[in-house]
């Protein structure tokens, strides 16, 4: 499918956001996420079903000031 990550087209096999993190070599546990706008908390990374067209953010927090 076709989908939106941090405001690229990407196409992924991934059918959740677990997964697709796991697809693009992002450790789930280091970043924060969004789907469609909306924060996902990390205990719903491997529920949160992914839909042709959506749209990710996947941040990661930053140091320093």
């Amino acid at each position: 499918m076709n989908i939106q990550l941090n405001g690229r087209a990407i196409r992924t096999e991934a059918c959740t956001l677990s997964e697709l993190l796991i697809e693009q070599q992002i450790d789930a546990a280091c970043v924060a996420s969004a789907f469609n706008g909306n924060f996902v908390p990390k205990s719903q990374y491997s529920s949160q079903r992914l839909e042709e067209g959506c749209q990710l953010e996947v941040l990661s927090p930053m140091q320093g000031g």
